[in-house]
């Protein structure tokens, strides 16, 4: 297999200038309800990356849960390893990889945590599987085996047969607040569109075509 002869040519229609929203969040927002009617898998996956004190980044795919003009919102174990990185550098890159529509969109930003309420909310309505998991597994933590989480997974499946699972308090969310955005379209012979919008301590968003 040769990977230099691996290439895709693109065939989109690209994007003008004047198509775009002035406000980043209303263009992700069109962007996202396409891909969600695209029938691709997973339209709200989007990768991740953060580094630490140490400054060597990491990248892991997680799942969008909320997002508005606050920013964008996902959920995890809170000693997990990104949330360590988080709580030395709460800066943030996001990725939407939406290969099959030939798009992707990047956002960067400070990094907050969300509030119990929301976080409460969000994993109340999470399937009961789901909830029970976020007890049982020590998030990034090594372990001698699967054997240990599904002999955990029983165990609070036990504790908590006969009532409601609380919120566990390692467990919340974090919210991406943007500073950048990049929206990237597919073109023809590489000739890509891409339009970056940044923003200056609540002036309006400027934007801008970078060379692909």
């Amino acid at each position: 297999m040769n990977l230099a002869d691996m290439r895709a040519q693109y065939s989109t229609v690209g994007i003008a200038r004047e198509e775009l929203h002035a406000d980043p969040v209303e263009q992700f927002r069109v962007w996202f309800e396409q891909a969600c009617q695209s029938g691709i898998p997973e339209p709200n996956a989007m990768s991740l990356a953060t580094a630490g004190r140490d400054a060597r980044p990491m990248v892991r795919t997680v799942l969008l849960k909320q997002f508005d003009a606050r920013g964008f919102v996902f959920f995890t174990n809170l000693e997990s390893r990104k949330a360590r990185q988080l709580a030395d550098n709460p800066q943030a890159a996001l990725l939407f990889p939406w290969v099959a529509l030939e798009r992707q969109v990047m956002i960067t930003g400070a990094v907050e945590r969300v509030s119990i309420a929301d976080a409460t909310a969000y994993f109340v309505s999470r399937p009961v599987g789901s909830q029970l998991a976020a007890w049982a597994s020590p998030q990034s933590s090594v372990i001698s085996g699967r054997a240990l989480l599904e002999m955990k997974w029983d165990e609070m499946k036990r504790k908590f047969a006969d009532g409601k699972i609380p919120l566990p308090s390692f467990w919340g969310g974090y919210r991406v607040i943007p500073q950048t955005f990049e929206f990237w379209q597919g073109r023809v012979n590489r000739m890509h569109d891409r339009y970056q919008y940044t923003q200056d301590a609540g002036a309006a968003w400027v934007i801008e075509q970078l060379a692909p």
